[in-house]
């Protein structure tokens, strides 16, 4: 598990690029048969992947947690951006396919990942908070019908928001928030962008009362995504490829505009829950 200490804007201000990546891109999301994880001090975030091709991968504390086992005080939202694959939680084997997702509460002791198919392997994309309280373990489906255990995303919280005249039609699915799939603090959700829109999260925002990490995906593989962060009157930019991620600490915008369409996952960790509890920037006030 890689350790990635908190940033004062103060000091980002200073970072040159190679800086800049080294303390909020991970740069490389999912390794074969393996499950690699980013711890961060901003809000105690994880955030990873497990991606079995050839065998079962088991998700074990490590010692960065010192816990007896990875959700002893934590809770976990998982996102396949892969192939089908199976998610096994204290002997209860999930089918998860693709665009499909978890909540797994804190609690549960065994959890391990297999893929359906070497040859198209499942891409288990993963978010992780500390928790104080136990929450329902559930599947979490973009369509189908809902039945014990499986949760399927409310038609009102997929949102359509944005216009191809400023590049920015697109689809926002939440998977995990109040309402829908509880939690403690985590929640997670999916945006795609519509061919010919290619700016995200823009008018830009950011929110004091919780951080945000993005994984952008379905980049192009000569393709890129700008990803602006820092204060308002400091900007930066993060060019960012397919499959990586940025750690966006509270104080910092979050947006971005690819050389085409994409799509990201957004996580968030924080004290605060509403999904409208942002602080807007005028575009005008920008620097």
């Amino acid at each position: 598990m890689e350790l990635r200490t908190a940033a004062s804007p103060k000091d980002v201000k200073y970072y040159d690029t190679k800086r800049l990546r080294e303390e909020f891109l991970i740069e490389k999301v999912f390794y074969p048969d393996e499950i690699y994880l980013v711890y961060s001090h901003i809000d105690r975030i994880i955030t990873g992947s497990a991606m079995p091709v050839s065998k079962e991968l088991k998700l074990e504390a490590g010692d960065e947690l010192r816990a007896e086992y990875f959700l002893q005080r934590r809770e976990m939202g998982v996102i396949n951006i892969g192939g089908n694959g199976k998610i096994t939680v204290d002997g209860k084997v999930y089918n998860v396919a693709h665009r499909e997702g978890m909540y797994i509460g804190m609690g549960a002791k065994e959890i391990s990942f297999v893929s359906d198919s070497s040859a198209n392997p499942a891409k288990f994309y993963i978010n992780s908070a500390p928790a104080h309280t136990t929450y329902p373990t559930v599947l979490i489906k973009p369509n189908g019908t809902e039945e014990e255990g499986v949760v399927i995303i409310h038609d009102k919280n997929k949102v359509e928001l944005g216009c191809l005249e400023e590049s920015n039609h697109r689809t926002i699915c939440k998977y995990i928030l109040p309402g829908q799939v509880e939690s403690c603090q985590l929640e997670m959700g999916m945006t795609h962008l519509e061919p010919g829109s290619v700016w995200n999260t823009m008018p830009c925002h950011t929110h004091d009362r919780r951080m945000e990490v993005y994984l952008y995906f379905e980049v192009p593989q000569n393709g890129f995504v700008m990803h602006y962060m820092g204060e308002p009157t400091e900007t930066r930019h993060i060019v960012v490829r397919n499959e990586q991620a940025v750690i966006s600490p509270s104080w910092s915008i979050h947006s971005g505009s690819g050389s085409q369409n994409y799509t990201f996952i957004w996580g968030m960790v924080g004290e605060n829950q509403d999904f409208d509890d942002m602080d807007g920037v005028d575009m005008k006030d920008l620097l």
